[in-house]
């Protein structure tokens, strides 16, 4: 029932590396970096595996949250000017939360990074 992700090879492979004690072929560098890649891209694609990216929740939560800060600092507060300086700065806090995402998503992996994997089976990869 349960499937053996071990590949003999590629720990032999590894552990020749290991063993070595001066600075390895570029041969065996090559050959130990193209097995990573062929056995990365079949596990990127493999089908019994469900990916559900979640790298939006954050700022969905944050711009809700400040905006209903804001919408309860314009109805709580008396004093008008306080309640729209308020609103602003929850309005101006809940905006940055998108801006903070954007730049996370063009410095960073974090689409990759937030990313849940489910298994067919129902469990947690």
């Amino acid at each position: 029932m349960n499937k053996n992700h071990f590949d003999q090879d590629l720990d032999q492979l590894i552990r020749q590396s290991i063993k070595l004690t001066e600075q390895p072929s570029q041969e065996l560098n090559h050959t130990v970096k193209a097995a990573l890649y062929r056995q990365e891209a079949a596990a990127k694609t493999k089908s019994d595996t469900q990916t559900v990216s979640l790298w939006f929740l954050p700022m969905v939560l944050n711009l809700i949250t400040f905006l209903l800060l804001a919408a309860a600092a314009l109805i709580s507060i008396r004093n008008m000017y306080l309640s729209y300086f308020t609103a602003g700065i929850c309005w101006y806090a809940g905006f940055a939360g998108i801006l903070l995402t954007a730049v996370g998503l063009k410095r960073t992996n974090l689409k990759e990074n937030m990313t849940i994997r489910i298994q067919k089976g129902g469990t947690l990869a």
